[in-house]
């Protein structure tokens, strides 16, 4: 007789055991299954144009016509250095601008997305006959080949930064299937404007709107060092620099009018 009480006070003791962790195991299933999406889910959803969704669109809350884009060395560096005269160097200028939107995650150039289409027909809304954008996500590239000087002991190429219409707000998602009662979400909140979309502004004649200067730096400097060490002679438009006029002592900022480049 102890024996079979023992025998049931241990099939006791397991049930016990066992019960909370199923009814835990249980309720991460119906969570996962009922979850409200979360900002970042829409987000990623949205990028990813998720079959989850039935449709993302973005909603335009605030612009900035203008906006400067990032500053980009678009010439190969022509080196100069231990030379007691100037030089007059040809450059090779290419530099190209899509339309952009910016997530939290990154940038999304895709125009196969769903949330493509409210981009296209916002973008809409600031085309005017002063301001020129691009609205879908084709390349438009400036190119030029140009003759200038580069000062003695200096190394000179050319950046560029262009112009664009920047327009915030946030995305609205609608999921096929519930979560916790509702299909609608927003990213990262409803009127709020931190998802931006960069529409490129272009000239009359079709080529990208910006700012353009040739920039020379004084050899033997740490700027100049840094430009000849990241591979001087190669073109990099990735490459982080300072903006016109920022570059301190060691550099020297000349704007060029687009007006006055013509294409080869």
């Amino acid at each position: 007789m102890s024996r079979s009480r023992s025998h049931r006070g241990r099939k006791k003791r397991v049930t016990l055991v066992l019960a909370p962790l199923a009814a835990v195991a249980a309720g991460v299933a119906l969570m996962s299954q009922a979850g409200a999406a979360t900002p970042s889910e829409v987000s990623a959803d949205c990028r990813a144009d998720s079959d989850k969704l039935s449709d993302c669109e973005f909603v335009d809350v605030q612009f900035k016509q203008n906006s400067l884009g990032p500053n980009e060395r678009v010439s190969a560096v022509s080196d100069n250095c231990g030379v007691a005269s100037t030089a007059s160097k040809t450059f090779s200028v290419s530099a190209s601008v899509t339309r952009t939107v910016q997530l939290e995650e990154g940038f999304i150039t895709d125009s196969s997305i769903k949330l493509a289409g409210s981009i296209f027909e916002i973008g809409a809304k600031f085309q005017t006959k002063d301001v020129n954008i691009t609205r879908d996500d084709t390349k438009t590239t400036l190119a030029f080949e140009r003759t200038d000087t580069v000062q003695a002991d200096h190394v000179a190429y050319f950046m560029w930064s262009h112009k664009r219409t920047d327009v915030s707000g946030f995305l609205k998602a609608t999921y096929k299937e519930p979560q916790d009662g509702q299909t609608v979400f927003f990213a990262p909140s409803e009127g709020a404007a931190t998802v931006h979309v960069f529409y490129p502004q272009l000239l009359k004649n079709g080529t990208p709107d910006g700012r353009l200067w040739l920039r020379n730096v004084q050899c033997g400097t740490p700027e100049a060092n840094s430009v000849l060490n990241a591979g001087g002679d190669r073109v990099l438009a990735v490459r982080s620099e300072p903006g016109f006029g920022e570059g301190g002592d060691a550099v020297t900022d000349v704007e060029i009018p687009l007006s006055e480049i013509s294409a080869p």
